[in-house]
């Protein structure tokens, strides 16, 4: 990567808000992030072992929880910094970079693994006979791999494009992160093919895997119309719901932010944070209290601790 850049400090802006709010800010973000970490480490033991859990579903779930706990840690701290220290907003040219990398590589994994996800439980569901064949280890671990690997090779791609440019000032990154957006407009150079790229690489890959799962749920539902019993199509459409839950969240900001790259709004900063701190909380919320089967992995877990003690 060829870095022609004088700055070697950048300054995050954090999140626009009263002075006054700090504080308050500070407590509320720093509960959250501690659900977030303690909940999806929660999900990863549970999923781990109890053996009733050791399903595609899970699986692919235990990718999603190790995700979001990694998603959440490489944003959510320092913002708390730019909160509470008047220095907290410093960072150095090079850590800005391996946050952007690491933020694309995570979110762009985790909007492919939410569409593989989402084409787990229609096989599930609409192809019910054949899905243990059809989602097998070897083709769970294939699909998780190409997730992760995709991810790679996206943020490679967006983190090489954004850095190449020329940094000569003003320094100052209008989010509370460094985020391919608002570092281009930084940059002394023209950044109009970097704008196409962050529309096609992002945007529309994003809207793309969006439009993937709502078609697998549409054909999902068409599947439960069709199931004779009302317990039956309930319990389908609560294995569903969860899921859709978490995609509107991620998605819908993500879209809103990436479509518009021309964008100078100070909102963009504020809808980041649904799917860069609400998202990866809502995963343990969402998929504990509205599944039956892990609740009773957790409460096997308590009653063992407890035992044990």
């Amino acid at each position: 990567m060829r870095n022609m850049s004088v700055v070697t400090t950048f300054i995050l802006t954090g999140l626009p808000h009263a002075p006054a709010l700090d504080i308050p800010l500070f407590g509320i973000f720093l509960v959250i992030y501690v659900l977030t970490v303690v909940g999806n480490l929660l999900i990863l033991l549970v999923i781990t072992v109890d053996s009733h859990l050791h399903t595609p579903m899970y699986y692919f779930l235990a990718n999603l929880s190790f995700i979001d706990m990694w998603f959440s840690t490489v944003t959510v701290p320092k913002m708390l910094m730019t909160l509470i220290s008047p220095g907290g907003g410093a960072i150095s040219f090079h850590s800005c970079v391996a946050q952007l990398y690491s933020f694309h590589f995570l979110g762009s994994t985790e909007c492919f693994l939410y569409t593989v996800m989402s084409y787990d439980r229609y096989l599930a569901i609409s192809e019910p006979l054949r899905y243990a064949s059809l989602m097998g280890g070897r083709a769970c671990a294939l699909l998780a791999t190409t997730t992760w690997l995709s991810g790679s090779l996206h943020s490679a791609v967006q983190t090489t494009l954004t850095f190449r440019l020329p940094y000569c000032g003003p320094s100052q990154i209008q989010h509370y992160f460094c985020d391919a957006p608002p570092i281009l407009r930084l940059a002394c150079a023209d950044t109009s093919m970097n704008k196409r790229v962050i529309f096609v690489n992002i945007g529309v890959v994003a809207l793309s895997c969006f439009l993937l799962i709502v078609g697998s749920y549409v054909s999902i539902v068409c599947s439960i119309l069709k199931i004779r019993t009302s317990e039956g199509r309930c319990r389908a459409f609560q294995t569903c719901t969860s899921h859709c839950i978490v995609v509107l969240c991620f998605f819908v900001p993500c879209v809103f932010v990436y479509l518009r790259p021309g964008s100078k709004d100070a909102v963009d900063g504020v809808v980041a944070v649904f799917y860069t701190v609400l998202t990866p909380l809502l995963n343990p919320v969402v998929y504990t209290l509205r599944n039956k089967e892990v609740k009773k992995a957790l409460f096997k877990v308590r009653s063992k601790s407890v035992f044990t003690e």
